[in-house]
């Protein structure tokens, strides 16, 4: 019988550094013989060929699906390395309770750093007065309450944070 993968469940809002950090909890992963997959919020919306609003309805209906599709990869026997902003706690609650090996990373990362990052100019169009429904700025963030660990993801390298997110592996 094949035993259960874990669900690394990376969050943090746009420029916090979730998907290079989870490149390298995957690789990582990889690199230690356990089967992997990364699952980008980003690329699964295109995946999906989601072309819906950026709206609160229509996020929380695709972290939910990335909650399922994590908890099936994980049932195979695969680790899925989830990084997505999934902004509310309902989300997270539910993963807590239907995913048995489960573990929230937030990587919080303040505004202003935020801001300064900005590699795709997110934040510099909504400031500029496009309506970009952008989490933590005109969308409100449901920070997590009792993630597994926060990494202040400021002036620390991504292959620190991504060492210590994988320092939880369970055996």
């Amino acid at each position: 019988m094949t035993r259960d993968g874990t669900v690394w469940w990376i969050t943090g809002l746009s420029g916090s550094g979730k998907s290079t950090v989870g490149r390298l909890v995957r690789d990582g992963l990889a690199a230690r013989g356990r089967p992997a997959l990364l699952l980008d919020g980003d690329v699964l919306r295109g995946v999906l060929g989601e072309t819906a609003s950026h709206g609160r309805d229509d996020r929380r209906r695709l972290a939910s699906i990335y909650s399922r599709l994590s908890r099936e990869v994980a049932s195979q026997g695969i680790d899925a390395v989830c990084a997505s902003i999934s902004m509310f706690h309902s989300v997270r609650a539910w993963n807590r309770e239907h995913i048995t090996r489960y573990l929230e990373i937030y990587l919080r990362v303040p505004l202003p750093e935020l801001e300064a990052r900005d590699p795709s100019g997110l934040y510099a169009r909504a400031r500029a007065g496009e309506p970009m429904m952008v989490v933590g700025l005109d969308e409100a963030f449901e920070e997590p309450m009792r993630p597994d660990l926060v990494i202040d993801h400021v002036g620390i390298d991504p292959v620190e944070a991504a060492a210590r997110i994988l320092a939880l592996a369970p055996a």
